[in-house]
């Protein structure tokens, strides 16, 4: 893949969460965190179903924290998701303090192969544009897993004020770029938003399913069709020829 080549790519749009960070599992963290700052005990069997109630109430409204202002109020609401699942004790902490427990149990980390093929993708003078349906903190979190200063630009769906699969955030996408629709791909680890999005804004796609166990806790699905579409295991194979 080399964008001084016209029959290449001439940039990499790239989905964020299950594509570029992983999200290490939560469940234990917030149990033991409970109980070393609140004193309040907990199973791991309850932590899963309340952790995963945040996550889905998180990817329905992340788009509508753009500000420092709405992101607060978003993390107090997930933090109300995880009370109402756990019930009492926990439904009577502290607003604050259970939110900056639910904050302090979710660790993001950059996948071993995202640093070196973002590194290997810019050396061959291809752009590369983060496009994720995320908050404004995905600016933070690709600085503190190192890949902020590996990219040309960050489109992320609060910002944009629209979500993948729309065919308008694609578009916000290229715009950074600076490359028309023909002339990129996108990679991404979800079907429904990566692939089927990609191509309604004329995007060419590109699957990434890792290997079982190594993310989608937010629900990513790389379920697609047999032959469908391009499909990779790894980033390092878009340096491939």
């Amino acid at each position: 893949m080399t964008g001084g080549d016209p029959a290449q790519p001439a940039a990499v749009l790239v989905d964020a969460l299950g594509t570029l960070i992983g999200i290490e599992p939560p469940w234990q963290r917030l149990v033991d965190l409970l109980d070393r700052r609140q004193a309040i005990t907990i199973t791991l069997e309850q932590a899963v179903p309340a952790l995963r109630a945040e996550m889905a109430h998180y990817r329905t409204h992340c788009q509508q924290a753009r500000d420092a202002a709405s992101l607060a109020a978003l993390r107090d609401d997930c933090a109300g998701v995880v009370a109402d699942a756990l019930g009492p004790p926990v439904a009577g902490l502290a607003r604050p303090a259970l939110t900056q427990t639910l904050l302090d149990s979710l660790r993001f980390a950059a996948y071993p192969d995202a640093a070196g093929a973002l590194a290997g993708l810019r050396r061959r003078s291809v752009r590369v544009v983060v496009l994720s349906n995320w908050d404004i903190s995905l600016h933070d979190v690709l600085a503190q897993a190192g890949l902020a200063g590996l990219v040309d630009g960050v489109v992320c769906s609060a910002e944009a004020g629209i979500s993948k699969p729309a065919a308008e955030i694609f578009d916000a996408a290229l715009a950074v770029a600076g490359v028309p629709a023909g002339r990129a791909v996108h990679v991404g680890d979800s079907y429904a938003e990566d692939v089927l999005g990609a191509r309604a804004a004329g995007v060419e796609p590109v699957l990434l399913v890792r290997p079982a166990g190594d993310g989608g806790l937010l629900g990513s699905d790389g379920v697609a069709p047999a032959g469908d579409v391009r499909t990779i295991s790894s980033l390092a194979q878009l340096l491939e020829p």
